[in-house]
């Protein structure tokens, strides 16, 4: 109290405590709002100068979006400004989506713990309308309330601020954002801040749209140095606590470093700086078709090929590999039929060579491969009957048979799929494939853990991941077999024909009892794979 304040009457001294108060509210917060600190325990809440900074931020905009370090005090700092709100303005209506409704809770926590220190005249000497571990209201009519994140979150709620706590986190924060943006239209304001977690995400794609000026966000970037007591001795042992991962997810703001991808970053990071590179050529109407290398006619190659189920998201795609040098030489995405597709992959596989021609044969790819079949492309790859039954039926299986229990396509079933990506993980991470696609790279990008899973984020494609998956584990399944091969010379080769009683493309030995050439699959049965050495 100052020596002024000494000579009024209290109600005076209040008063003036209370209008200084309701216009700054760092100085109510330094003062009055009381926070309970992990090791200090009850203490004021006195702001760093950057803490600062970031309320006249979120003071002066309508839209505010923090891309921030971990243990920054930020949350905390909403939590006082949400208590600033209810306390000197009536009927201000605050709402905070997490998660889930646990975390959301912790910001209410936190603003009833700071309302039960504030001084008695402060809370009016009343207690509050409601007051629960969801929310607080006061007799002013203000109040906050803490929900989970479901696609009705803040739906007609009448918001006047809205707090999105971890919002890189949020599953469905798209549809939530879109149904709670509604009720700020008649002037509330919005916070969303978060950890990065990855690229593609909601919160990654608002806070880029923001720092490009394209949407209504302020973005404001709060890394570990901004933290006055943090220094690079501190960041180090994040290091080692952490990881290099989740140290950088948690301490750097850097989205191409964090998040749950299949692949890490900095292997993602690498491919693109090393080996991603601009077409030699785009093919088709809309330049679909990539082409980096032109067919050496001394080389041999796989097309692999995805197709797409045939909805309005969905991509058919496959790529061109150089099977020698596990380099990728083509690709192709695009929204095409199922008849022009087969002509493409006939086309493209004629011209590398007759290449070994891989199709995914799961529901709607069996109409590709009958096609293929009916202009008698010679080299289809083929793979046991007993592990190719999606989406087909008996008659189609009958009819494509060749007669040795071999269907034509590859089934990406539960038991193929974690066998391919683990092949992509181990291909990558050993830096034993070229990827020259950006498309891929971005894919990859996008294509995380979810629930144990490897798949895209909502919202995103895997059609190229998938197939380029199958290319190196049918390239790795058969370089198996050329490491144990016995020494044999291309002299051998002379003893194996073309069978004219059996599907084109499929190799048979004239003594098939001693054929070297069979072996594990990797899937339980056994296949040919003397196309490799053709």
């Amino acid at each position: 109290m100052s020596e002024n304040q000494q000579q009024l009457p209290l109600k005076e001294i209040i008063k003036q405590e209370w209008v200084r108060c309701a216009s700054d509210p760092i100085y109510f917060m330094k003062k009055y709002y009381w926070i309970q600190h992990p090791q200090r325990g009850r203490i004021q809440f006195n702001l760093y100068p950057f803490q600062e900074k970031v309320l006249q931020q979120i003071q002066k905009n309508e839209y505010t979006i923090i891309n921030k370090s971990r243990q920054l005090g930020i949350s905390t700092l909403a939590s006082a400004y949400a208590l600033w709100l209810m306390l000197f303005q009536k009927d201000k209506n605050i709402l905070c989506i997490a998660t889930k409704q646990e975390t959301a809770k912790n910001m209410v926590t936190k603003v009833r713990f700071a309302y039960d220190n504030l001084p008695k005249w402060m809370k009016s000497g009343e207690k509050p309308a409601e007051n629960n571990k969801l929310s607080l209201k006061l007799i002013n009519g203000s109040q906050i309330k803490a929900v989970g994140a479901t696609a009705d979150a803040g739906r007609s709620e009448a918001v006047s601020f809205l707090i999105i706590d971890e919002a890189a986190f949020i599953e469905g924060i798209d549809e939530i954002f879109a149904s709670a943006q509604q009720t700020l239209a008649t002037g509330g304001q919005c916070l969303a801040l978060s950890t990065p977690y990855g690229t593609g995400n909601w919160f990654h794609k608002s806070f880029t749209k923001a720092q490009a000026k394209e949407s209504k966000f302020v973005p404001l970037r709060l890394p570990w140095t901004v933290h006055p007591e943090r220094d690079q001795t501190w960041r180090d042992a994040q290091d080692e606590i952490l990881g290099l991962r989740h140290a950088a997810q948690e301490c750097d703001c850097d989205f191409s470093t964090s998040g749950d991808t299949v692949i890490e970053p900095d292997m993602l990071n690498f491919l693109e700086s090393t080996f991603v590179a601009e077409p030699l050529e785009r093919r088709g109407p809309g330049g679909d078709l990539w082409i980096w290398e032109l067919p050496d006619y001394s080389k041999s190659y796989m097309v692999i090929a995805d197709v797409a189920r045939g909805d309005a998201t969905d991509y058919s795609a496959f790529h061109v590999f150089d099977v020698a040098e596990a380099k990728q030489v083509a690709e192709f995405r695009s929204q095409v039929q199922t008849k022009d597709y087969a002509h493409i992959l006939f086309s493209i596989a004629t011209e590398y060579n007759d290449a070994l021609l891989v199709v995914e044969n799961a529901n709607i790819g069996w109409s590709v491969i009958e096609q293929l079949i009916d202009r008698n492309y010679r080299n289809l790859y083929y793979s046991s009957k007993a592990d190719t039954t999606m989406g087909a039926n008996e008659n189609q299986l009958a009819r494509m048979e060749n007669g040795q229990g071999m269907i034509p396509g590859f089934t990406t079933s539960m038991k193929t799929r974690p066998l391919c990506i683990s092949k992509l993980v181990s291909y990558i991470q050993e830096k034993s494939v070229t990827i020259q696609s950006k498309r891929l790279v971005d894919e990859l990008r996008t294509f995380v853990w979810k629930n144990g899973k490897a798949q895209a984020q909502n919202g995103y494609n895997d059609d190229l991941v998938m197939a380029f998956s199958i290319g190196l584990f049918l390239r790795d399944t058969a370089l198996r077999f050329r490491q144990q091969g016995l020494d044999l010379t291309r002299a051998t080769l002379g003893s194996f024909h073309v069978s004219t009683q059996q599907a084109p493309g499929v190799f048979s030995y004239n003594n098939p009892v001693d054929n070297p050439y069979k072996m594990d699959n990797g899937l339980g049965g056994t296949e040919d794979f003397s196309w490799l050495l053709g």
